[in-house]
């Protein structure tokens, strides 16, 4: 059956389908392009977008099953809002591509089966009497929740892009508040020790929410640099893999943790000091849909703390 629900934007030609070109390819030709015009295409839109986004409302760093719910969560509740999402890999999705241990299926605890239906993401379900329901493929969650984000109009991804530490301001009451992310490509960040100083780029937001996974090179960055600045006094690190305990603590847990930076997900547990989970991804998801809910709590009031004064922002 032809797919036609993909309506060109601003287009003037007449759409070709896929049922016109079958079996006449040997005249088949694309239409002609100057090299030049590809580029110009690509960076036209990149830079207008870096531009635009380079005052956001929202960032979330972390494209994983947790950032990406919160995106979802955020984008539907608030088309007004400008959502940043800055991924240090190239492809989005964190470990949420795969199960565990290199398995397909995705296992999702009840109630977190309310987000699948949410997004229309089909699932096996053995029964009542089953604390669990089981996706077939994670991708397919994956892919559908990535879809779904990329859709929003007032939604950026920004992937192989790098959070290098994050922007401050004092409080006033002798702490700090969060006002943006420094950012730059993950490749340069990851040769920062091997060739001359390379200077990063900005965002600045009034809410970040951070959702980078547990301790690794990339992960519990947001977490581990709150430590490094004395925001907090130590992690509490990850504890060993208890599904019962773990997955209630994350979501209950998520919150802001400084103001403006709201921590969810697995970097949570090493704030928390939580046990880990495992190849079970309903506290990924419910976590990311409770630090959208807080992040809007807190939005209004921390814009205003942003706000600078006496300056004009550009839209």
């Amino acid at each position: 059956m032809p797919h036609t629900t993909s309506i060109p934007v601003g287009g003037a030609t007449k759409p070709e389908t896929i049922e016109a070109m079958a079996g006449n390819w040997s005249d088949f030709q694309f239409a002609p392009i100057r090299e030049s015009q590809v580029s110009r295409a690509m960076t036209r839109r990149y830079f207008a977008d870096l531009d635009k986004y380079t005052e956001s409302d929202i960032v979330i760093v972390g494209a994983g099953s947790c950032g990406l719910s919160s995106a979802y969560v955020l984008g539907k509740a608030r088309p007004d809002l400008k959502i940043a999402i800055i991924e240090a890999g190239v492809a989005p999705g964190g470990g949420a591509w795969l199960g565990g241990q290199l398995f397909s299926a995705m296992v999702m605890r009840k109630p977190a089966d309310a987000f699948l239906r949410e997004i229309g993401v089909p699932y096996e379900d053995e029964g009542p009497e089953s604390s669990f329901v089981v996706v077939k493929h994670a991708a397919l969650f994956t892919s559908t929740v990535l879809s779904k984000v990329l859709q929003f109009p007032n939604v950026k991804l920004f992937n192989a892009t790098a959070v290098e530490d994050l922007i401050t301001r004092k409080d006033g009451k002798g702490g700090i508040r969060i006002a943006g992310v420094v950012t730059n490509w993950t490749l340069v960040s990851m040769h920062h020790d091997d060739q001359s100083c390379m200077d990063p780029n900005t965002i600045n937001a009034p809410v970040i929410i951070s959702t980078t996974g547990h301790d690794g090179p990339f992960g519990a960055f947001s977490a581990k640099r709150l430590v490094s600045m004395n925001a907090l006094s130590a992690l509490g690190g990850m504890r060993g893999l208890d599904m019962n305990t773990a997955e209630d603590a994350i979501v209950k847990g998520t919150r802001e943790i400084v103001p403006g930076l709201i921590i969810g997900g697995m970097e949570l547990s090493e704030v928390d000091g939580a046990n880990r989970m495992g190849p079970t991804f309903g506290a990924m998801a419910l976590s990311g849909v409770k630090a959208a809910e807080e992040a809007l709590k807190v939005f209004e009031e921390r814009r205003a703390e942003c706000a600078p004064a006496g300056a004009k922002l550009m839209a």
